[in-house]
């Protein structure tokens, strides 16, 4: 059996498939060289290919089927369900080196073998006692055994998770008894990240004196940085390059996450997943990826933005055609489609977002024009033309007296109280008594578990943290309010973060310089993917989850900065409703917990 402990392969396995996806175009791709170099060559006889859950979602994200069975790989399995022996054949297994997905492994081969050999690669650094107990078993059925540093789920070219949602209620939950080992598993993830970025970073963390998970963080990942870079297979030990990784809190921006947000990418994960009916009731898979170019184009702008330049797009491709000009409708398109074969693939990326975007904005005018409003008043302090908002009851009490869904006045009623930095016992039983949830108040006092205030007293002062003024780049008035994670981002491009909010849990290269001025691997002038490749990067992780309007933060920074990467991550993504669910269950036991939509339909 070969074995490769603490092995720094980046990716390598993943990318043996020359998947056509472009995900990891810009810091999650390595060279083609080194792939065939280190994996293909073990692979090439293998047929069947055994994953576990995340494994699965892993490759998913970045190869399909037919790259696999361009490699002869024409058979995938899941790991933890039966499956018929075949021992004439290899078989080769990806998977998390966890307890769970190693005596699933060792059942395949202890008693009766269920395959000629086995190609083994973990996601990450496997713990001796599993591996010991796998070599115990299994030696002589293993052909190779290698680690990969990948146990993190790319999303986007800037974008990651840890593909890990149930964090959110280990670490802040109030029977939680794993905040410990979900800490220190996010930690080896994060480790995995700086890994495949080849990044050593200097880490810093945002001081919180009600929460302390930020620097528990920090703490592990750097800790876990120099155990990893001490362990180099090159036999040199790795200087800090020039990156810097922020760990923060989610209470550090609690209004971001529960505003509509009125940009594409937002609005369709609100509404959608990646599934959507299409006006004949039939249902539809819309796959919304990097390899979409037109997804990528349009994710980030406004939703008026987007209703208006798809049907220019398919107006163009009309008149391409000598088709005659009118209104664009979906039934006109699929008159189109029948008469153009040629132009069917086209055409039918353009209808799918057509449909969606109309889906998007028939929701906003049904639902969320009026209340959007209030939300924007009560985040930004001041209204469209610039006056102060005096009194936020008075903005509040139309949308509590409006039709507006359970689900959209506990938002308001929120928003109220993070504009207040905390409200009264006695006027937070009345706000929930208009609302009507009596029973269930953890959607609102939960908030307290993550640190943001809201039952406050005289006694009690907090300070809000000064905004950069964007009146000036502010397009429309539904959309005034900016993430605070851009003002973050900004901050440390340009080396403003304050040290006594932002301790450095070790410090990166005196040399770093975010907006890339002395940037020790700028060398030369190239294109601006080029120059922001040349130069440093930011890694951003937010302990609790992270939002689509967040996650546009680190495209338009680094757009603007153009020599500073900036990648953004948490466990999981958020949608406002899964928010809110999650808040609530931090109090509950698992048989306890009912979403907003179960409680509805009950």
């Amino acid at each position: 059996m070969k074995c490769f402990r603490g092995l720094s392969l980046v990716l390598t396995w993943l990318f043996s498939f020359g998947f056509s996806q472009v995900v990891f175009l810009h810091s999650w791709s390595i060279s083609l060289t080194e792939i065939k170099d280190t994996i293909i060559a073990d692979c090439r006889k293998s047929e069947i290919l055994i994953l576990d859950s995340f494994t699965t979602k892993l490759l998913s994200s970045c190869c399909k089927m037919s790259d696999l069975m361009a490699e002869k790989i024409t058979i995938v399995e899941d790991l933890f369900k039966s499956r018929e022996p075949v021992q004439e054949m290899k078989a080769i297994y990806f998977m998390s080196p966890t307890e769970k997905c190693v005596e699933a492994f060792i059942a395949d081969f202890k008693l009766k073998p269920k395959y000629k050999a086995a190609y083994v690669y973990f996601t990450d650094y496997c713990p001796d006692d599993l591996f010991n107990n796998m070599k115990l078993h299994c030696a002589k059925y293993i052909r190779v055994c290698k680690e990969l540093n990948i146990s993190f789920m790319p999303q986007e070219a800037q974008v990651f998770t840890c593909d890990n949602p149930s964090a959110f209620k280990n670490i802040y939950g109030s029977n939680s008894q794993d905040k410990k080992k979900t800490l220190e598993t996010l930690a080896g993830q994060l480790v995995t990240l700086c890994a495949t970025l080849d990044e050593y970073p200097g880490v810093r963390y945002k001081k919180d004196n009600n929460m302390e998970n930020a620097k528990i963080l920090a703490e592990l990942v750097d800790n876990k940085l120099a155990v990893h870079y001490d362990l180099d297979d090159s036999g040199k030990k790795k200087g800090k390059t020039q990156a810097q990784l922020l760990i923060l809190e989610r209470n550090f921006d609690p209004v971001s996450p529960i505003l509509h947000e009125l940009t594409y990418q937002a609005m369709l994960f609100s509404i959608f997943s990646n599934m959507y009916k299409s006006k004949d009731g039939s249902e539809k898979q819309a796959l919304l990826n990097e390899d979409d170019m037109l997804w990528v184009k349009l994710r980030h702008k406004h939703i008026a933005e987007v209703s208006e330049q798809i049907p220019k797009m398919v107006k163009e491709i009309s008149a391409s055609k000598k088709q005659p000009d009118g209104k664009i409708t979906i039934s006109n398109l699929a008159q189109m489609m029948k008469k153009m074969p040629s132009f069917r693939k086209q055409l039918t990326e353009k209808t799918i977002h057509l449909q969606l975007a109309e889906d998007c904005m028939q929701h906003f005018s049904n639902n969320v024009e009026k209340l959007c409003k209030a939300e924007q008043d009560l985040a930004v302090g001041a209204d469209a033309e610039g006056v102060k908002v005096k009194d936020p009851m008075r903005t509040l009490l139309p949308v509590l007296l409006s039709p507006f869904s359970t689900h959209d006045k506990i938002r308001a009623v929120l928003l109220y109280i993070f504009s207040l930095s905390g409200t009264t016992d006695e006027n937070l039983n009345k706000l929930i008594q208009h609302v009507k949830i009596e029973d269930e108040r953890e959607f609102i006092l939960n908030w307290k578990q993550l640190g943001v205030p809201i039952i406050t007293t005289p006694s009690m002062f907090s300070r809000k943290p000064t905004r950069r003024d964007r009146s000036q780049g502010e397009i429309y008035n539904l959309s005034r309010w900016t993430p605070v994670i851009k003002d973050i981002m900004e901050d440390a491009v340009e080396n403003k973060l304050d040290s006594r909010d932002w301790p450095h849990q070790s410090e990166c290269p005196t040399a770093w310089n975010g907006s890339g001025a002395v940037s020790a691997r700028q060398k030369h002038k190239g294109s601006a993917q080029d120059e922001r490749r040349s130069g440093s990067r930011l890694i951003i992780f937010v302990v609790g989850g992270i939002c689509h309007s967040e996650m546009r933060s680190a495209y338009e920074v680094t757009q603007a900065v153009k020599s500073c990467e900036v990648i953004i991550g948490s466990s999981h993504i958020l949608t406002p409703i899964r928010l809110l669910d999650d808040i609530k269950a931090l109090s509950k036991g698992p048989m306890e917990i009912m979403t907003i939509e179960e409680r509805n339909n009950a």
